[in-house]
């Protein structure tokens, strides 16, 4: 606005002379359209720690995955699940991307938000309208007011050719468009973050599908591995009770033992089934037409680089996505207050109009009229500086939830950094038991064989091994899960210089559905060594 002041003496002077006022509308306009109305955007300022505390290098020997360090494992990339080295785990991910549902709505919504950025750039340009016609009429042969040339009153009637060309436009003097199309650019850049918000998410609930599913297969085996040796103790059992050495109550309870565990098994089925639908669901395709072959768990935790805290603000895409959502508000505030200055319109028409086809497209035909329209509001009641207002707090609610964004990322990062150290040591120390309870059991049928102890020792130390088993298997599905999750908190293989530009949001054709919008021409810098 200073500048529009310093060359105010000089725009009064070329409106003295009518030669000049074409030019001192123009200079009116360029000094004008340079003076954007509104706050500047600065990111919002995050307190960010030095360092993870849930999983330090002295923690490393102790959790499983991070034992030994492998120089290429720097930084997550795009295909994050292939550090599993799980063919299976490949090939549905890669359907994910391209079938599910869910990805190809959000890449919808950021199609939709890339055609408004271009919609409000429209407003930059005048709208140019026609609207030919060719219209017969008969005036009032008793008001030859309304007789146009060359009709008298014996033969009122007529026909008017026209062939108008409307235009109008709207000069950007005070940012109104620009503030616009920024907030609408903010807007598309909100949407392909939450395009690839979507897209980790659905990746990350198949991994963790997957591995639950996996870990159902395990029980399943180790439940049919147990109820064979249970049948054979069942057999044996009535072998001894046959030749008088044991009796009917010890054929009883080995039974009960091994049909329970045969319904245990059975039980399995249902989640089990329950998995498998859901990876259908994911990947796209009919629950009914889908299975995969079965197959117990037995992959181990990869090491997943998690870096440090400073790179997570450009490594979630949920963050991107609350800090875009600042900038959109940011550009609100700017176009609520362009309501506080006047609007000018340049409204212009051209054309011809004849009552005679012959004449219609001539010179003298012609009409015009050209002109410019001010307009202010004198009074409104405050409802400016309310909608400021409103606009001002919005953008503090959003600051509120980038930072609340922030916290919930580094929360969740600790959470499963916490989870594998602590799921390490709780897995070493369930193997003990697991060979423990193997010993008791040896121990219990060796001395029900000799006839010392009671065949109920032995369905104790059974049913105590079968449990710490179990114990075992779910613990380790949870550290695979974990896994996965820990990565999605990591925000998987994405960083910020994913999210599209406003150059490409202007100029560029918008990512095809389904697929991730273009990553910007530039150099990322090199990535930080994690900790491991």
């Amino acid at each position: 606005m200073n500048g529009v002041k310093r060359h105010h003496r000089l725009v009064k002077s070329f409106f003295t002379s009518s030669g000049s006022a074409a030019l001192a509308l123009g200079l009116c306009l360029l000094l004008f359209s340079a003076c954007t109305v509104g706050p500047k955007y600065n990111r919002p300022a995050v307190e960010t720690p030095e360092a993870y505390k849930e999983l330090t290098p002295k923690d490393f020997p102790q959790t499983e995955g991070w034992k030994t360090a492998q120089p290429k494992d720097d930084s997550l990339r795009g295909k994050w699940w292939e550090i599993f080295n799980d063919p299976q785990l490949n090939d549905l991910e890669e359907k994910v991307n391209v079938n599910n549902q869910s990805i190809a709505a959000s890449a919808s919504a950021f199609l939709a938000a890339h055609a408004l950025v271009r919609q409000a750039r429209s407003q930059y340009f005048p709208t140019v309208t026609t609207s030919p016609s060719i219209i017969g009429e008969r005036a009032s042969a008793t008001n030859t007011a309304t007789l146009p040339p060359g009709t008298s009153s014996a033969s009122p009637a007529y026909t008017s050719y026209t062939l108008p060309f409307d235009a109008t436009w709207q000069p950007d003097l005070f940012g109104r468009v620009r503030n616009t199309v920024l907030s609408n650019i903010a807007a598309a850049q909100v949407s392909a973050a939450d395009l690839a918000n979507v897209r980790l998410s659905m990746q990350a609930e198949l991994a963790s599908d997957y591995f639950s599913l996996r870990g159902q297969d395990a029980l399943r085996e180790l439940l049919d591995r147990t109820v064979v040796d249970y049948q054979v103790a069942v057999d044996l059992n009535r072998v001894l009770y046959q030749t008088g050495i044991a009796n009917d109550e010890a054929v009883a309870q080995a039974e009960t033992q091994l049909e329970t565990t045969q319904a245990q098994a059975t039980a399995v089925g249902i989640a089990r089934a329950q998995f498998e639908h859901a990876v259908a669901m994911l990947i796209g395709q009919p629950a009914s037409s889908f299975s995969i072959p079965q197959e117990p768990l037995n992959a181990k935790p990869p090491a997943v680089p998690f870096g440090v805290p400073s790179q997570l603000l450009e490594r979630r895409p949920d963050i991107a996505a609350a800090e875009r959502t600042v900038a959109q508000a940011n550009a609100q505030i700017g176009i609520a207050k362009v309501a506080y200055y006047p609007t000018l319109s340049l409204d212009g028409t051209f054309g011809l109009q004849s009552t005679s086809i012959a004449n219609w497209f001539t010179w003298p035909s012609r009409f015009f009229s050209v002109g410019p329209t001010l307009a202010e509001t004198l009074f409104d009641a405050g409802l400016r500086r309310a909608t400021v207002q409103q606009f001002r707090a919005q953008y503090d609610e959003q600051v509120a939830n980038y930072r609340q964004t922030v916290l919930t990322a580094f929360q969740q990062v600790e959470d499963n950094l916490a989870g594998l150290r602590i799921l390490s040591v709780e897995i070493d120390q369930q193997d003990t038991a697991v060979s423990s309870a193997t010993r008791n059991l040896t121990i219990a049928t060796d001395r029900y064989k000799l006839g010392i102890d009671p065949y109920l020792n032995v369905l104790t130390a059974q049913e105590l091994l079968l449990t710490n088993q179990v114990t075992d298997i779910t613990l380790r599905t949870s550290q695979m899960t974990t896994t996965v999750q820990l990565v999605e908190a990591l925000g998987g293989g994405w960083d910020a210089s994913q999210l599209p530009t406003p150059q490409q949001l202007v100029t560029e054709s918008p990512a095809p559905s389904g697929a991730a919008p273009a990553a910007p021409a530039q150099a990322s810098a090199p990535a930080p060594k994690p900790h491991r």
